[in-house]
């Protein structure tokens, strides 16, 4: 997906479109077809700088699940509307070890598919990106995947997401392995999880 962001920063329907962006079907549909792909073969691992979204495990609260060293804080996901067949989901990772993991990929049985995405901006363009190598997770940091950076990305969504249900999914992790975790359902639009 690519879209010049100009015209949607100055108006309140813009706010409203960035802000639903990961539960858009046209959005994912724009993106993922009939656009010429990256190499997958290609795509590194990414591995979070200060600068993408770091932030100490004190900055999550909410439900806690672990596995190994890792912490994973505060599952989350936005509405969606009747219909959309892409949702998102969003959490914080704290590897509390002294080596490095990686996630791997996400499983739920409410999406034909989930993937690890990156969105990110480039000459004012914003792009969004299924990351085929993981995000790694440094000893010692934590990693928040958000609506505004590294995502989970459910596609080919079997029910609407609604505001206030839950659903369950399994992280894979490198290392660490499998961890089952439930993401709690925001209101469409929503900014952080939900105080639960």
């Amino acid at each position: 997906m690519t879209f010049c962001l100009s015209v949607l920063r100055t108006s309140f329907a813009g706010a409203a479109v960035l802000g639903m962006l990961a539960t858009s079907t046209a959005a994912f549909a724009q993106d993922h077809s009939g656009h010429p792909a990256e190499n997958p073969a290609k795509t590194p691992a990414m591995t979070m700088s200060p600068s993408m979204a770091m932030k100490p495990a004190a900055a999550a609260s909410g439900p806690q699940f672990k596995v190994g060293d890792l912490v994973v804080t505060a599952p989350w996901s936005r509405a969606t509307p009747k219909g959309a067949k892409i949702g998102a989901g969003y959490l914080t990772i704290r590897n509390n070890g002294t080596a490095p993991d990686k996630l791997l990929g996400v499983d739920t049985e409410v999406a034909g598919k989930a993937d690890v995405h990156e969105m990110s901006m480039k000459d004012g363009v914003m792009h969004m990106r299924p990351l085929t190598g993981g995000v790694v997770i440094a000893p010692g940091k934590s990693v928040t995947l958000s609506p505004s950076g590294f995502h989970l990305m459910l596609m080919d969504l079997k029910k609407p997401l609604e505001q206030g249900q839950s659903f369950d999914a399994t992280l894979r992790f490198e290392k660490a392995g499998p961890l089952q975790v439930k993401f709690q359902v925001g209101g469409i639009g929503a900014a952080s999880a939900p105080k639960n």
